[in-house]
């Protein structure tokens, strides 16, 4: 790819300008202070002794700021994760901030909040419910950025930046996850051997090496993209009852006041508006296909694989229905309140995947390395994204 380094950093991507105020309004663009790691909350509760541990044990995984390790790659090259951190301080920190905390200077003024990696859960990655991303997920959304946020796309860095700074985001995910499960191991024995630490790092490492074989294929070959198709899509949404939460007219939970809880980060949820035409997690039929087959990780929005399982086709006829909503206001439909199907949105069920069935459950948190099931990011627009 060819790529002028003499270009001006707004020219570098799409989308960077309103960003790169956004941070320099925040503070981002001025002389940055030292930047260090920033401790969880669950290190900073233990007593001193207990705190001093988890940090050891901590840093003989992860390494420091100096120089980060992978927990599932520690013979990765460090050269090459210290160009990750190189890149990450220079277009990143300002937003997920340095611990990828997703506390950076310029967070308080994003709508939706930047991703906290610490928790191990990514949203829109190809491996399902419950599991960590693939590497390949992490790399498109940097390329691609999300559409609807903050976020911008970096298809313009160097190939080498992209790979360095997908897998510092990676150290910094994995150091997070074990971090807290360090600490929460350490206040429940009264003390933190490194045999334990070891057994904690493993789990984590595992379950990431594990990611590359959860890809989630379609059970059946797509149909055709067709007006038939799109018209049984809207059949299956009523008769599964998605306005629950994607409200009657599928303009989202925001309009329609329709609450479905918390995600994994404590942020309100919201169903999106498929309506608005941005669809964070990709607007290709597969994108589609795998957020109502499999689910959006850390939100309400559950796997539906099971509900629709006596019936595959029927999530590609969603995945028509869903595509048509998102393209029709480009085409200059009109879309009245209620037009979806008639009435005013209800209000959402009390506890409710948004289905006549319940499909595979959606938790608030994700318990352990070892637990198959994460739980519920605020988005203003994707989340029941």
């Amino acid at each position: 790819m060819a790529h002028d380094s003499s270009a001006p950093p707004a020219r570098r991507w799409r989308g960077g300008i309103p960003l790169l105020l956004v941070a320099c309004l925040a503070g981002g663009c001025q002389r940055a202070a030292e930047v260090q790691f920033v401790s969880a909350p669950e290190v900073e509760a233990l007593d001193p002794p207990l705190r001093q541990a988890v940090q050891e044990q901590l840093a003989r995984h992860t390494g420091d700021l100096g120089a980060v390790k992978l927990v599932s790659d520690a013979a990765l090259d460090s050269r090459h994760l210290q160009r990750g951190a190189a890149v990450y301080a220079r277009y990143c920190v300002q937003c997920h901030g340095a611990s990828g905390d997703g506390a950076g200077p310029a967070a308080a003024y994003l709508v939706p909040r930047p991703r906290d990696y610490r928790k191990g859960i990514f949203k829109f990655n190809s491996t399902g419910y419950g599991n960590k991303p693939s590497r390949d997920d992490l790399l498109r959304t940097i390329r691609q950025g999300i559409t609807g946020t903050s976020m911008p796309s970096f298809d313009r860095l160097p190939k080498e930046d992209l790979e360095a700074v997908v897998d510092y985001v990676l150290a910094l995910s994995q150091r997070g996850e074990l971090e807290t499960l360090l600490a929460l191991q350490a206040d429940s024995d009264g003390e933190l051997t490194p045999e334990t630490a070891d057994e904690l790092a493993l789990a984590v490492a595992d379950q990431w090496r594990q990611s590359r074989d959860n890809v989630v294929e379609p059970a059946t070959k797509e149909p055709a993209f067709d007006q038939a198709s799109i018209e049984l899509g809207k059949e299956i949404f009523q008769k599964r009852e998605c306005f629950k939460c994607h409200g009657r007219d599928a303009r989202g939970g925001l309009a329609g006041g329709i609450e479905v809880g918390k995600d994994a980060w404590g942020q309100v949820a919201a169903a999106a508006d498929l309506t608005s035409g941005m669809l964070h997690g990709g607007a290709e039929p597969l994108d589609v296909y795998r957020r109502i087959y499999a689910g959006i990780n850390g939100t309400p929005m559950p796997a539906f694989k099971n509900l629709l399982a006596n019936e595959p086709d029927s999530v590609w006829h969603l995945t028509h229905y869903v595509l048509d909503l998102a393209d029709q206001r480009r085409r200059g439909v009109q879309i009245p309140l209620g037009a979806a199907a008639g009435g005013a949105t209800p209000p959402a069920p009390a506890e409710s995947g948004g289905a006549t069935e319940s499909p595979e459950p959606a938790p608030a948190e994700s318990a352990s390395p070892a637990s198959e099931t994460p739980a519920s990011e605020t988005s203003s627009g994707e989340a029941a994204p």
